[in-house]
């Protein structure tokens, strides 16, 4: 599994953990609002031969002051061997927090059947009707994030769905319609787009402001209820 990065101390990404996270490299979306441009394009990407080792090295040196491994990209799911680096992170007894982007059910539906995963972060990238021009696809077939979603519904496994919210991309209408798309999610994000500095392709994008992002959690929140804005001014 190529792993591109491992940030050693985190109290946000994984909630209600002390936890480390853990990047892989790759994805099979190109979202041109993405923030991790060097995880996502192949002529960038980085990664240790030995990334896995030096990872699950660390790990066992923090048992016991960390409890949490989240692991996010790029898209976790594209590497064919994760359940094997999973495992050995559970064997160290760590809770672990997947996220990706929810084009890959089947493996998605394994790792948590397997008892790998203890929380899934999946990302509504917009409205149904939005998601190929959304994450730089075109023509993307929708069926699988679907399975992916109705599966994190159906209360296997602990859960949330996020959205970044762009300017550019979203609208009150397209969020309430995403929003319509997972009726009956106990939690949904909306989080503030930042602008890293290495975005895929910024131009005609921007943030919605503080007071913008709160406007369009209320008009989403009639239809699911638990609504939160994340990262915010």
């Amino acid at each position: 599994m190529r792993i591109s990065g491992l940030q050693k101390l985190t109290l946000l990404d994984y909630p209600g953990h002390v936890a480390c996270t853990v990047f892989t490299g790759g994805c099979n979306f190109r979202c041109p609002f993405c923030h991790n441009a060097p995880l996502v394009l192949p002529e960038r990407l980085q990664g240790d031969e030995n990334g896995e080792e030096t990872v699950l090295a660390f790990l066992k040196k923090r048992q016991g002051i960390l409890d949490g491994v989240a692991v996010t990209g790029g898209e976790p799911l594209l590497h064919r061997d994760i359940d094997e680096f999973l495992r050995r992170v559970k064997d160290l007894g760590y809770a672990v927090k997947l996220d990706t982007n929810g084009s890959f059910p089947e493996r998605l539906m394994a790792l948590v059947e397997e008892g790998l995963v203890d929380r899934v972060a999946v990302d509504i990238k917009n409205s149904p009707a939005l998601y190929a021009k959304t994450i730089g696809v075109p023509g993307f077939d929708l069926a699988p994030v679907e399975r992916s979603k109705n599966y994190l519904l159906s209360g296997k496994v602990e859960y949330e769905f996020r959205t970044t919210v762009v300017k550019g991309l979203h609208t009150r209408e397209s969020l309430q319609e995403a929003a319509r798309w997972i009726e009956g999610a106990k939690e949904y994000y909306l989080q503030q787009f930042k602008d890293s500095g290495d975005v895929i392709a910024i131009e005609g994008l921007s943030a919605f402001s503080a007071e913008e992002m709160h406007a369009l959690a209320d008009a989403v929140r009639p239809i699911v209820p638990v609504v939160q804005v994340r990262g915010v001014d």
